[in-house]
């Protein structure tokens, strides 16, 4: 992208540089599939690097505030010994939490072009080093706009914080063994929303005829990505966990019959 496209209502509020250059990315990717045990022989000397790109993605930040009411059953379970008897006590609760949570610079990809799932994998960024947009830092990257506005993309930004506002109040019942959402009411009070630039490489490696595409964060090297999976290999490791668990099983119910 040339800097006159990133101006006017195009223009990014703020920027995070990248830290991390092309050559760090290589090794990020060598160490990430070197570690897996299933890929199929030769895949670590016959794969090819396709196209590796530094972009700087657009990123829309989303503020917000939520007020929320929310009912769980619950149990807790205790067992003890009485006699010779095994005891299982189990009370049952109603639990109810309420109460709000601030959201501050909730991160969601405003480009088609970039895969959503790969974009989400990849967070979090360290706002720490957000820096007023200058087109000074795009020397070198490429810099993808906005396909997908603020109002497009807020559907995505509602379910994240909703999902992150239930996550939270039900961390708040842990002293419960099993717990039930039964009622959720969670009403979303929007705030500002801001355009930033954010670093992201993106890596296809080929390998028998199929391409496969990986994510790295710029900033922070967290890297994710489909790798292809020998079905023999897999199997044969299936089989050495559950044959043991297997027989294990078998003995104790032999013993309890």
């Amino acid at each position: 992208m040339i800097p006159g496209n990133l101006s006017g209502q195009l223009k990014p509020d703020f920027v995070i540089p990248f830290k991390l250059d092309k050559n760090a990315a290589k090794e990020a990717l060598k160490k990430y599939y070197s570690k897996k045990r299933l890929l199929p022989k030769g895949f670590l000397t016959a794969n090819q690097i396709e196209e590796i790109k530094g972009i700087y993605a657009p990123f829309w930040l989303f503020d917000g505030e939520t007020e929320a009411d929310m009912r769980f059953r619950a149990t807790k379970v205790r067992t003890y010994t009485s006699g010779s008897y095994r005891v299982t006590k189990t009370d049952h609760y109603r639990v109810t939490r309420q109460g709000s949570i601030s959201f501050e610079k909730v991160p969601v990809d405003g480009s088609s072009k970039m895969p959503d799932a790969h974009m989400d994998a990849i967070e979090p960024y360290s706002y720490g080093e957000l820096k007023p947009f200058s087109t000074a830092y795009l020397p070198g990257f490429l810099a993808e706009k906005y396909d997908e506005d603020a109002q497009m993309c807020s559907t995505r930004a509602n379910k994240r914080i909703n999902r992150s506002t239930e996550l939270a109040f039900a961390a708040t019942t842990a002293v419960y063994s099993t717990l039930t959402q039964e009622y959720s009411n969670i009403v979303l009070k929007k705030g500002d929303v801001k355009y930033a630039l954010l670093p992201v490489w993106m890596l296809s490696i080929k390998w028998n005829g199929k391409n496969f595409l990986f994510a790295m964060n710029g900033q922070t090297g967290k890297l994710v990505g489909n790798l292809p999976i020998d079905k023999g290999r897999y199997w044969s490791w299936f089989a050495r966990i559950s044959l043991p668990i297997a027989a294990v099983l078998a003995v104790l119910l032999f013993v309890l019959l």
